[in-house]
């Protein structure tokens, strides 16, 4: 039990650093933004301690199946993290922030060619931005969707070659499915690999669409202001985490229908073979 609260209070106390990463390394961040960090911070931790402090699941798929959340989290933490430098560096250079924002712009303009979702990114601001702005939106845009990149490959290969979750043993799925019921809507594996591939699909399409969607809306709705440090480096590590962590989770889905369906062969092949041995 202490050790289970210990886990769920460091888990709570990272989710609340990542939260004010931005607020905590960006200059001149207002007032009232940093409340409203600290609050929105205090809030996920608790919620994150409560999941897991719990000995049932509620909302958190593959708990009791590392490292999928945690590969998950640190991909969100580096994007984070390496978003915040560089526009930190903007106002507060440093060899640091000027190193991280050589790497972004190699990689934004490798990235950034047409119909690639860096280059929707960068159409989707307004046609009189700034220079500047849009050099920024290109860096952090393209150094998001390389770290979701590395995240994804390095969840396959996990999988692919490492065997996940197989190598931790017994896999439950009510606890790490917890929003999913094996009792309804036919058969198990066929459920599952359905989900598999929606998901997959969803991350692959998402970065495409959610542009064209905020460039086509723009005109009904205000469009999203990239102005702010704080609002690009959420809004591109959204952009980015969210449909790299959909395709993980199709991933893992499916690696456990594959599961399930091994385990099926494997049951049947032993009961013929037992129904042959008691009939010679």
């Amino acid at each position: 039990m202490i050790g289970r609260m210990t886990g769920a209070a460091t888990r709570g106390l990272m989710v609340a650093l990542l939260i004010a990463t931005p607020a905590l390394l960006l200059p001149g961040v207002a007032s009232d933004s940093t409340q409203i960090t600290v609050l929105v911070a205090f809030l996920a931790a608790f919620l994150t301690f409560v999941e897991y402090n719990s000995s049932f699941p509620s909302i958190v798929e593959f708990r009791d199946a590392p490292p999928f959340n945690r590969l998950r989290f640190a991909s969100l933490a580096v994007t984070v993290l390496l978003l915040s430098l560089i526009l930190k560096g903007q106002t507060e250079s440093s060899l640091l922030t000027s190193g991280l924002t050589s790497l972004g712009l190699i990689i934004g303009n490798a990235s950034d060619f047409p119909f690639s979702p860096v280059r929707l990114v960068v159409l989707m601001l307004p046609a009189d931005a700034d220079a500047a702005l849009v050099s920024s939106v290109r860096t952090a845009a393209g150094i998001a969707y390389f770290v979701s990149l590395i995240a994804m490959t390095a969840f396959f290969v996990l999988v692919r070659v490492m065997g996940w979750p197989a190598r931790q043993g017994a896999f439950n799925v009510w606890v790490n499915l917890p929003l999913f019921d094996p009792t309804t809507g036919g058969d198990v594996v066929e459920r599952l690999q359905r989900d598999a591939r929606i998901n997959i699909v969803l991350g692959f399409l998402l970065p495409f669409v959610i542009p064209a969607v905020v460039k086509a809306t723009a005109d009904l709705i205000d469009p999203i202001s990239l102005q702010n440090p704080q609002t690009v480096i959420w809004t591109l590590s959204a952009w980015a985490f969210l449909p790299a962590s959909m395709i993980m989770r199709g991933i893992a889905m499916g690696r456990v229908a594959e599961m399930i369906g091994e385990k099926r062969r494997r049951t049947y092949a032993s009961a013929e073979a037992e129904d042959g041995f008691q009939a010679a």
